[in-house]
């Protein structure tokens, strides 16, 4: 099977194509921009398809990154998988950045469990904890900062990632965010039933105006 991973949760605007049988990555393609992802996106995933030889349509499943992450990000990613999937066939299925910080941080916790953080500012960190064969012991959600020493505490866990470092929290090896690699590995495990959809975790910072809304009548 192959797999076509898209991440735009982040600073990056990434894809990759991945090959199941072989558990190799033909091609991938980053991109790391900060802000328009909408405009670049598809022009990466054009890339990333010409470069392993590939048609338009030359995957069997896009696995696409769900968030938490930056609220214009996940959606873009969320509905660019959601389309291709319709127009070419392929299932689609959600792979949070959460999981993938936790598969990623793995090999620097030999043994033990792992808290995937994620820096949601103003005092929180988005977080998760897995066990040493990466399987979730809780439900992603949103933490103070001081509430992740505990977290710690409970599961005998190694943190990971930019919530933990925001928290001052120590950790146990260089794992900054979700790599699109992870994302397209998580997206071969079996998903039956589970829904593509945004994992935002808190509601957005903005607002909508309402200064200059027209009365109804």
């Amino acid at each position: 099977m192959l797999i076509l991973a898209l991440d735009t949760a982040q600073a990056d605007c990434a894809a990759c194509l991945f090959e199941t049988e072989s558990a190799t990555v033909l091609s991938r393609t980053v991109e790391t921009i900060g802000k328009g992802h909408a405009e670049r996106l598809m022009a990466v995933i054009d890339e990333t398809l010409q470069k392993a030889g590939k048609a338009p349509s030359g995957f069997d499943r896009v696995a696409v990154n769900i968030g938490p992450g930056s609220f214009t990000g996940v959606r873009i990613g969320v509905s660019t998988a959601r389309a291709l999937a319709v127009a070419t066939g392929a299932e689609c299925v959600g792979v949070s950045t959460l999981s993938a910080i936790g598969r990623q941080a793995l090999r620097f916790a030999t043994g033990r469990a792992v808290l995937a953080t994620i820096d949601a500012r103003r005092g929180e960190a988005y977080a998760q904890v897995f066990d040493a064969q990466g399987r979730a012991l809780n439900p992603p959600a949103t933490y103070a900062y001081g509430a992740l020493e505990e977290l710690l505490r409970e599961h005998d866990a190694v943190a990971f990632g930019t919530g933990a470092v925001a928290a001052g929290v120590e950790t146990g090896g260089d794992v900054t965010g979700a790599e699109i690699d992870s994302i397209a590995r998580l997206g071969r495990e079996p998903m039956p039933g589970q829904p593509v959809s945004p994992l935002y975790l808190r509601a957005p910072d903005a607002k909508p105006q309402t200064g200059f809304a027209v009365a109804r009548r």
